[in-house]
């Protein structure tokens, strides 16, 4: 993106942050998404609880929006089982982004089939392969990508905002869900009998690879579960920056 262009988008970003304050009403927030004419949207799903909530918000509401998983070919076979059950409840595509085997090839080749938990750079390079290669090509066509993220969720999402440019994708990220409460996540989710991951009965909050995934215990952080041989503050890389 050109500075100046980069320039106007902060700047609209900013007037949607004005607009929009602490609101949670999933279907103003939507309105101001349409009535903004942004471009092209897609969103990103985990098909964690938050991500669950978005599917069925907006495949109940027959919006024009694209709908993707990240296949890293790492996941539980839980994640696969609410993926299917998902697509049948609501008789909507949901397609999946693969990891280029080439680079799968090299990445193990030189790390080993487990080398991420021997240095965080290993784990590191493993999510560029897996996750965040596969993303850049999936946001490749959109000007708006659409996430689950809750500001509760983790330390370092505490200051995120509603809209953001994500300068590393070069596209607005719009987070719907960030002022929701996990409660509110779990009455919605109820509320319209949405499919979810097995695993969140077993203590599994944040979900991503097997490997890189155990459940937590009461009062730990969301995603204590998530590269816990790691210090704090951590992320695979898809939601590092909020601009």
């Amino acid at each position: 993106m050109g500075k100046n262009k980069e320039i106007v988008t902060l700047e609209r970003v900013q007037s949607l942050n004005d607009a929009v304050g602490q609101s949670k009403d999933l279907s103003d927030l939507f309105a101001m998404v349409a009535n903004a004419k942004l471009g092209k949207t897609c969103f990103s799903s985990s098909l964690g609880q938050e991500d669950q909530v978005l599917t069925d918000y907006i495949f109940r509401n027959q919006m024009s929006i694209d709908v993707f998983t990240l296949d890293t070919g790492r996941l539980f076979q839980e994640t696969y089982d609410v993926l299917s059950t998902t697509q049948k409840k609501y008789n909507k595509p949901i397609q999946s982004f693969f990891p280029n085997d080439k680079e799968v090839e090299e990445l193990v080749s030189n790390q080993g089939i487990n080398g991420f938990y021997e240095s965080v750079q290993n784990r590191k390079d493993c999510c560029a392969a897996r996750k965040i290669n596969p993303l850049r090509r999936a946001l490749q066509p959109y000007s708006v990508w659409i996430t689950g993220l809750r500001s509760e969720q983790s330390a370092n999402r505490s200051d995120f905002t509603v809209f953001a440019y994500d300068s590393q994708f070069d596209i607005i990220k719009f987070n719907p869900l960030l002022h929701w409460t996990y409660q509110e996540v779990l009455d919605y989710i109820e509320s319209f009998n949405i499919p979810q991951n097995n695993l969140h009965q077993q203590g599994y909050i944040s979900i991503g690879c097997a490997p890189c995934t155990r459940a937590i215990t009461q009062g730990e952080d969301p995603r204590a579960g998530r590269w816990w041989w790691e210090s704090s503050h951590k992320e695979c890389g898809l939601h590092k920056t909020n601009n």
